[in-house]
């Protein structure tokens, strides 16, 4: 089976990306050929995604449509694999393609006019669907803009609405957890069509764990924006008594702001921003963390940094915010902490540095827990999905629609879905032409 992965990013970025980068690396294994459809390059380990990928395509700035066209037909995929793609005329193409397609929802910019899923003045999380009372009173209409241009840009509501409606087009849709279901639920998608499939790696190279000595690293990994809570990591810290010392990896443009609030706080000598770490370089930090502090205030679709560091055993001190409380029990393997709540942030971290055998124990349970998370059995769901939407595709006619549904419209969309066609060979010069001028 051919897979074609559609992103916005080539390269490392986030959790968006490990995600995409261990699916295709897994499925390429077991003998799948994947290919990779982007808009554009991060600079970050891309040799490893060339490895990965057996075809890598890149959108130009303009005709993308004619590209996606060209693409699909000299690939051949037996499934598009949709992540994250802000160009709506891309995923309008790639659902009338007569190729089934399976949507991965990373994050909440489907359904969010912000995207983050929060007040941007009180970050208080929004449990509303997509509706008129995002425009007032919530005024999503009014965007931060671009570094560098305009402060504020228009989010249009109607562009929301056809993004809604294009990705319910999509054979089905995999999410990290049920909170991002029935996120999803709430907008509109089909229960049937959703399946939660997570995978990750579960163990670290060569078996080792953290040796929780007595050098009290706090560890903090992602990137620096604002959802992320740098800013109240550092006020929580700042409350800590016990001797300790703090790494930041990462990058974002929070990170001025937070590097002058460390400051203020008068922890510079204790907390040190490093930028962004490499994930073969990440072990190192892993390997000598006491305690890995997620504090997140957006709703966290699944929150891939936290489980990173429990596979060295490494207790992880979170808020409870979004799908972090999967897997995070707290007081079992890590403790979670209500949302915000520095003091509480604070005294469970200190707990944590100061009874070392308490926090050994935490790390052995945190490791045993993510053991569901395995690549291996995750990807066995994955590779299920495909195959079910591939042989209804066949059976039915259809490539949009997942077998549970019964929308209305379905009978004209599936006579608009007949099968794709192979292409014509006396296009393919024409196409590899195409393809050639954006190489």
């Amino acid at each position: 089976m051919k897979l074609l992965f559609v992103h916005e990013n080539f390269g490392e970025f986030g959790g968006a990306e490990v995600n995409v980068r261990i699916a295709a690396s897994e499925l390429g294994a077991r003998g799948y050929t994947v290919g990779l459809l982007y808009c554009r390059a991060t600079g970050r380990n891309e040799a490893r995604w060339h490895e990965t990928f057996s075809r890598c395509f890149c959108l130009p700035n303009q005709a993308n449509i004619e590209m996606v066209e060209a693409v699909l037909e000299q690939f051949e995929p037996d499934v598009i694999y949709l992540h994250n793609m802000p160009d709506l005329e891309v995923v309008q193409a790639l659902v009338e393609s007569r190729i089934p397609v399976v949507r991965m929802v990373h994050d909440h910019s489907m359904y969010c006019m912000r995207t983050y899923k929060y007040n941007y003045f009180s970050r208080r999380i929004c449990t509303r669907p997509f509706s008129p009372y995002c425009l007032f009173p919530c005024l999503a209409s009014l965007g931060r803009g671009t570094p560098g241009g305009q402060a504020l840009k228009w989010v249009s509501y109607r562009r929301k609405q056809r993004e809604i409606a294009l990705n319910q087009r999509c054979a089905a849709f995999v999410v990290y957890s049920n909170y991002l279901k029935d996120e999803l639920l709430r907008n509109g998608f089909e229960a049937a069509k959703i399946e939660i499939c997570v995978p990750l790696r579960t163990q670290c190279e060569g078996g080792q764990t953290t040796s929780l000595s007595a050098e009290n690293l706090v560890l903090f990994v992602g990137q620096i924006i604002r959802g992320k809570g740098v800013d109240v990591l550092l006020k929580s810290l700042a409350l800590v008594k016990t001797d300790f010392h703090c790494l930041i990896l990462g990058d974002g443009n929070h990170r001025s702001y937070c590097e002058q609030l460390s400051s203020q706080l008068n922890l510079s000598n204790r907390v040190q921003f490093r930028g962004y770490v490499p994930p073969t370089e990440l072990k190192n930090y892993y390997l000598r963390a006491s305690v890995f502090a997620m504090s997140s205030l957006w709703p966290e679709p699944f929150g891939m940094a936290g489980p990173e560091a429990m596979r060295y055993g490494v207790p992880v001190v979170a808020f409870d915010a979004g799908g972090i409380s999967e897997w995070l029990r707290d007081g079992d393997n890590g403790y979670l902490v209500h949302w915000k709540d520095t003091e509480r942030f604070a005294a469970r971290i200190e707990e944590l540095l100061r009874n070392k055998d308490l926090a050994r124990l935490m790390g052995r349970r945190a490791l045993e827990s993510i053991q569901q998370y395995d690549a291996a059995r995750q990807i066995n769901i994955l590779e299920q999905l495909f195959q079910r939407v591939v042989q209804y595709a066949h059976a039915s006619g259809s490539a949009g629609v997942a077998p549970a549904c019964s929308e209305p419209g379905l009978a004209r969309r599936q006579e608009a879905s007949a099968p794709r066609a192979r292409p014509n060979p006396a296009r393919i010069s024409t196409v590899d032409k195409i393809l050639a001028a954006y190489d």
